[in-house]
């Protein structure tokens, strides 16, 4: 409705006055001016009428019988609630205190007697706009409360789609410790855990600039993205070149998300860590000194692939090290001072720690203690991981997605990949993608992963690259051995490995028979320690440790021909 025309439209006005002859004149000013009046003789019948008939405007004298003016006016500010009913007394009181009575009352302005027709109309012309503003106020929070609440419920719903992606994973994990402290419905921040197929977790924490929905756009192709391929058996690395790609796609130039993920090996006591531009991480150590793990990378979402370096930190472990990863919302907290917790904070818990407190508890304190009763400014993410002493602690549920697809039940299938492919391509979750297209196998995700690692891993690390497993039995040794793997990966030439997959179906269910060729020279498997007995040796030649005592204990059978270089092993499912 047009302002101008709803100020002169007609308006309902209630009078109330004791006197007969004034209240006459009164109404008779106003009906003539365009308005409906109701009058009352008092001030409970101006109630009773204010209560049946909705005035806009009520003309109430200060001094009536039964109930006086400033009675009636606090009962009709009552009745009216929110609703803006202008209040006008009428009166010839001119004493100061009286009419600051008036005002208290819930009086909005005054009309002198006698009465006079130019500013009776003002008056009554003046309130209504101020009646007018107020309704259009109000009207417009409601609609912004309406439409706020559309919003949130909209987030609400949007939020739920987004955990069925962005699950917890194996944050529940006794090795895991977290908290998250979103300022809105969506936050900024994520983390996401995972178990890997053969033993071990994958963890990404994320820091998306800004807050909110906005900030959450590329949390949900990250989740995807993350679990996705975690399950399917791809590495760190993998998962961050194509998270990275996948942001330079969707997000505009000003978004970016600061990320670490982390590749936990309790079995080897490993950890690999990627840092772009999160706080720096803290390695925990039970019996050495504590280690800073500072961001190196630029974060995910800036450059294109050919520029993006997923290379990760190969860190040895024991058992008892913690880890903490952190958004930068722990870095912003800050005390009734305004000043922040910062990094001298996170360094005076980590060094204070006492032996028997954990480090998650002992940061937190630290926060909580530093704040104070201020609430946290930022989106607000810690987590900590614990090495542990098996391997394997969390591990993929035993029952796979079931598939509208029944799959073939016997095939062969021979993958072989050579050269420079080596050192480029992991082609481990393709094969383990090639056996669970048999319905069987499907349950059994983990144990089938943990071969073809094993076998390629041999192949590749102690039969193409001759790299001697003993080497990671010393924190010198290791660091040597990946140097050394890196170096070689990058020289490697004119070798192949070669996987020959042959499936066929038994009564009992089914039998994977798997073989794996390398050009390597192959090993004297002849005099093996762990071929020759149950218990693993600390030490041996090449082909030594935990992978033989792993296809020992998973396979039906295994067989080594030639030098040493083609294993052959099988793996019998039931129903």
């Amino acid at each position: 409705m047009d302002e101008s025309a709803a100020e002169s439209d007609p308006l309902k006005i209630l009078i109330a006055d004791d006197s007969d002859s004034d209240r006459l004149i009164l109404k008779t000013m106003l009906n003539r001016l365009g308005h409906q009046v109701l009058d009352a003789a008092d001030g409970q019948e101006a109630v009773a009428l204010f209560r049946s008939g909705a005035p806009d405007i009520v003309l109430l004298d200060a001094r009536m019988p039964a109930m006086d003016g400033m009675e009636a006016a606090r009962e009709i500010k009552r009745l009216a609630g929110e609703r803006l009913v202008p209040l006008v007394f009428i009166t010839s009181l001119s004493d100061a205190e009286d009419l600051a009575r008036c005002l208290e009352a819930g009086g909005d302005g005054f009309l002198s007697k006698p009465y006079n027709r130019v500013m009776i109309k003002a008056k009554v012309n003046a309130f209504n706009r101020m009646r007018l503003m107020h309704q259009a106020l109000s009207d417009q929070r409601d609609l912004m409360h309406e439409r706020n609440r559309q919003l949130l419920e909209e987030q609400h719903v949007a939020r739920r789609v987004f955990d069925n992606v962005a699950h917890t994973g194996c944050l529940n994990a006794p090795n895991i410790r977290y908290h998250g402290s979103p300022l809105s419905v969506f936050s900024g921040d994520v983390l996401f855990a995972s178990p890997r197929p053969a033993g071990g977790m994958l963890i990404f924490t994320g820091d998306f600039t800004g807050h909110g929905l906005p900030a959450a756009i590329g949390a949900m192709p990250i989740a995807e993205t993350f679990y996705g391929m975690a399950s399917k058996g791809f590495d760190g690395s993998d998962i961050l070149q194509e998270i990275n790609q996948k942001l330079v796609r969707i997000l505009p130039k000003d978004m970016f998300c600061c990320g670490a993920m982390v590749e936990a090996d309790f079995a080897q006591n490993q950890l690999r860590v990627w840092n772009g531009g999160l706080p720096d991480g803290w390695l925990v150590r039970s019996s050495a000194a504590n280690y800073r793990l500072p961001s190196r990378h630029l974060p995910l979402g800036i450059l294109n692939a050919d520029q993006f370096n997923a290379e990760m930190e190969a860190i040895r472990t024991r058992p008892g090290d913690r880890l903490l990863l952190m958004t930068d919302g722990v870095l912003e907290c800050s005390n009734e001072k305004g000043q922040f917790f910062g990094e001298q904070g996170v360094r005076r818990a980590v060094e204070d720690l006492g032996s028997a407190r954990h480090p998650f508890d002992t940061l937190m304190a630290g926060i909580r203690r530093f704040t104070g009763r201020k609430k946290f400014g930022d989106d607000l993410t810690l987590c900590c991981l614990e090495m542990v002493d098996e391997a394997g602690l969390v591990t993929l549920a035993e029952g796979a997605a079931p598939s509208t697809l029944a799959g073939p039940t016997e095939w062969k299938c021979v993958y072989e990949i050579q050269g420079s492919t080596l050192g480029e391509f992991s082609p481990l979750p393709l094969m383990l993608h090639i056996c669970m297209e048999v319905p069987g196998l499907r349950r059994k995700s983990g144990e089938i992963y943990t071969l073809l690692s094993e076998l390629y891993n041999n192949a590749l690390e102690h039969g193409v690259l001759e790299l001697p497993s003993d080497w990671k039995y010393t924190p010198e040794g290791f660091g040597r051995y990946y140097s050394e793997r890196s170096t070689r990966l990058c020289e490697v030439s004119g070798h192949y490995i070669r996987f020959s997959f042959h499936h066929e179906p038994m009564q009992w269910g089914g039998r994977l028979k798997v073989v794996c060729e390398d050009s390597g020279q192959g090993f004297d498997f002849q005099n093996h320690p762990v071929l020759q007995a149950t218990e693993m040796a600390q030490s041996g030649p090449r082909y030594s440790g935990r992978g033989l005592v792993l296809l020992k204990r998973l396979a039906e059978s295994i067989r080594f021909h030639e030098q040493g270089n083609r294993v052959e092993i099988a793996y019998d499912w039931y129903f």
